[in-house]
């Protein structure tokens, strides 16, 4: 195991626009929980002088890449950031695509990505692994299966008809050179890449020890501009900055011993600093408001004409 972890190299990639305090927390959760991993922002020409100027600040010690794309898509060039990224990475072992509202959470063991890394080596129809704790809303919509992955330490979301969360998320743990050997390339939809993903491989695997999680009320930016419904729905849900509080080694040895097969809630596990949102945990502004987020498609729908 102590030559199969030296050969382990690890990259961390984080795709941000705009906003800067929640990217800095992004990176200093990466620095403190897994030191050994090189990080790269793939920053989608933000102009935000805030999120420029610490852009400028880290330069040195991190590699940034910012790809200029231009046009019309949801989510900004997110994707097409994404399929640089596993381009730019094809030289490592492993790597982990976070977005600048998500953070590490926990002490990460180079061990641990070992493991996840001989995961991906030694199943073909492992694609793909998702970091994060669940969300507590999503026990509500689609019941979690502690359907058994190919490990002690993994297991597997029941197939649904739900769009993406099966085979694929945005955020996740791959092999770059195992997608690039099946010729994956990054659609424009997480639907479309879940269903690429059921084409090419099987069902994501998660974790019962995941070390990453999406901060809960965050307020959106979807498309780069805001409807007049989606900043009424983020006055609504107090939408702010919620970073959590990150374990210290001896939390994370205990969340490692605890009972197996316990599925990870974020709502149950996790804590904000200085304070934590109302429980259970929303993360889009528009989750639960049908009025608003009627008005919102409408807004969107006038804008395209």
């Amino acid at each position: 195991m102590t030559d199969q972890i030296s050969d382990i190299s690890v990259a961390f990639c984080i795709f941000s626009f705009n906003r800067a305090q929640f990217l800095e927390n992004c990176v200093d959760s990466i620095r403190k929980c897994a030191p050994y991993a090189d990080i790269l922002i793939f920053d989608d020409e933000s102009t935000d002088p805030l999120t420029q100027s610490y852009l400028e600040r880290i330069r040195e010690t991190v590699t940034i890449v910012q790809p200029a794309i231009k046009g019309r898509i949801k989510h900004g060039g997110l994707y097409h950031n994404m399929q640089s990224a596993l381009e730019a990475t094809q030289h490592y072992s492993l790597v982990c695509f976070l977005q600048d509202d998500t953070q590490v959470i926990r002490p990460v063991a180079l061990h641990e990505l070992a493991q996840l890394h001989s995961i991906l080596e030694e199943n073909a129809s492992v694609g793909f692994i998702h970091p994060c704790f669940i969300r507590g809303i999503d026990l509500n919509r689609n019941p979690v299966s502690d359907d058994p992955g190919p490990t002690q330490n993994t297991y597997l979301r029941r197939a649904t008809q739900q769009s993406a969360g099966i085979h694929y998320s945005d955020l996740l743990v791959t092999s770059p050179q195992k997608l690039l050997k099946k010729q994956w390339r990054f659609l424009q939809s997480e639907p479309g890449n879940d269903r690429q993903a059921k084409a090419l491989f099987g069902r994501m695997l998660y974790l019962y020890s995941p070390f990453a999680m999406w901060l809960p009320e965050v307020p959106a930016w979807r498309g780069k501009k805001k409807t007049l419904a989606l900043k009424i729905a983020e006055r609504k849900k107090q939408c702010g900055y919620y970073p959590f509080i990150i374990w210290s080694a001896e939390q994370a040895d205990q969340f490692l011993r605890r009972s197996p097969k316990e599925i990870p809630v974020a709502e149950s596990l996790l804590e904000c600093t200085p304070i934590t949102p109302r429980k259970p945990w929303t993360y889009n502004p528009l989750t639960g408001l049908r009025g608003l987020k009627l008005l919102n498609n409408l807004e969107v729908k006038l804008k395209r004409l």
